[in-house]
């Protein structure tokens, strides 16, 4: 199975990896660009979809959570602690159930894509 998120632990600091330029991330964003033009699927698109899910749907997770999109990466970063790094697994097993069960993303974008703050 193709590897698409880690977590990465650097002295104090804790960052989840959402490496989206993946074969599978790119071929599950290409479908939810195609029923919303706005969702064109880079670092800044799925931060700004993150946000959006998990404020409704794991509202700690976001708890001292900072993040750094790029071209063809999300990365969510946390101070080092047993309670962030808890967030973190749970932010894993999120975006690994949101790309395993695509279908969710694809209803997301259907139906609540004009809520979500797109980086256009």
């Amino acid at each position: 199975m193709e590897k698409y998120v880690s977590i990465v632990k650097i002295e104090n600091n804790l960052s989840v990896c959402f490496y989206s330029s993946t074969e599978k991330v790119v071929a599950i964003a290409k479908k939810m660009n195609e029923m919303n033009e706005d969702a064109y699927m880079h670092g800044y698109n799925w931060e700004a979809f993150l946000n959006y899910y998990l404020a409704k749907h794991a509202p700690d997770v976001l708890e001292g959570m900072g993040s750094d999109p790029e071209a063809g990466m999300y990365v969510a970063y946390y101070t080092l602690s047993p309670e962030t790094e808890a967030r973190a697994e749970k932010l894993v097993q999120i975006i690994t159930n949101l790309i395993e069960n695509e279908e969710l993303l694809y209803q997301i974008v259907k139906n609540e894509g004009n809520q979500i703050d797109w980086d256009n």
